[in-house]
C-alpha cells in the first residue's frame, strides 16, 4: 500500500463525530426492597471525575449508616469509567451498576446504590440483579434524555427580509438564541446540523441572496 493509500485509509477509518448525546436531565432517586434489604439508587449528571466523586462522597455522608454505598460513573465514551463494590463480593455490585449505565446509553453520569442489609444473604446472582435494578430505576428517576448536535448560525438581514425569515425559521425547527435590531437585523439561531444546507439554500432563495448566513459553532441541544 502506498503512502497516499495509507493516508486515505486513515481518513476513512476516522470515526465521525457523534450526532446524539444521551445523558441525565437532573438528579433522581428511587428504591425497592429485596428480601428485607432496602436498595436506594441515586443518579446525577456530571461532567468531570471530580464532580462524580463529589456526588459519591455526598451520598456516603448522607447515608453513612447504610451497610454499603456502591457507586459507578461513566464519562464520555468510556473516557473515564470507575466503580466500587464498597465491601460487597467482587463483581456483584459496582460492575453491574456500571454496566447498567453503559447499557442505558447514558454517559456523563454517576450512580450510587445504597443498601441497608435486611439479614438475608442474596448470593452473587441476587446481588447482581438487585444492584442492576437499583441503578436502572435511579437512571429512570433522573430522566434519561438524548440531545442532538445543533449548528449555531448568525443570520444578518434587512428588516424586509427578516419578516419572511421569521416566518420560515420554525419550519426548520430553529431555536432562537438572540436577536439584535439595529441598522440590520442580526439573528443568532441553532438548528439540527443536517438541516443547515437546506436552510441556507432556502434563505438565499427567499432573499435573493441578500441575507448573510454564517455557521459560528455547534452544541448539543434538544427540543
Amino acid at each position: 500500500m502506498s503512502a497516499k493509500d495509507r493516508r486515505a485509509s486513515q481518513v476513512e477509518e476516522t470515526p465521525a463525530a457523534p450526532v446524539l448525546y444521551t445523558t441525565l436531565e437532573g438528579e433522581g432517586s428511587d428504591e425497592f426492597e429485596e428480601k428485607r434489604s432496602i436498595f436506594i439508587g441515586h443518579a446525577a449528571p456530571v461532567k468531570t471525575e471530580e464532580e462524580a466523586m463529589a456526588f459519591v462522597k455526598q451520598k456516603q455522608k448522607e447515608f453513612a449508616d447504610a451497610t454499603h454505598n456502591v457507586w459507578a460513573y461513566r464519562l464520555g465514551n468510556d473516557t473515564a469509567a470507575r466503580y466500587s463494590d464498597d465491601g460487597e463480593p467482587t463483581g456483584s455490585s459496582g460492575l453491574p451498576t456500571l454496566e447498567t449505565i453503559r447499557k442505558s446509553g447514558v454517559t456523563d453520569a454517576v450512580v450510587v446504590v445504597t443498601r441497608y442489609f435486611g439479614g438475608t444473604l442474596l448470593g452473587v446472582g441476587g446481588l447482581i440483579r438487585a444492584y442492576s435494578h437499583a441503578a436502572s430505576i435511579a437512571l429512570a428517576a433522573a430522566h434519561i434524555i438524548t440531545y442532538e448536535k445543533y449548528a449555531e448560525l448568525t443570520i444578518e438581514a434587512t428588516y424586509a427580509d427578516y419578516q419572511k425569515i421569521a416566518v420560515e425559521l420554525p419550519t426548520f425547527g430553529a431555536l432562537i438564541d438572540d436577536s439584535d435590531f439595529s441598522d440590520r437585523v442580526v439573528l443568532r439561531i441553532a438548528v439540527k446540523a443536517p438541516v443547515v444546507p437546506s436552510l441556507e439554500k432556502r434563505l438565499r432563495e427567499m432573499t435573493a441572496a441578500r441575507c448573510r448566513v454564517e455557521v459560528t459553532g455547534e452544541r448539543f441541544d434538544y427540543r
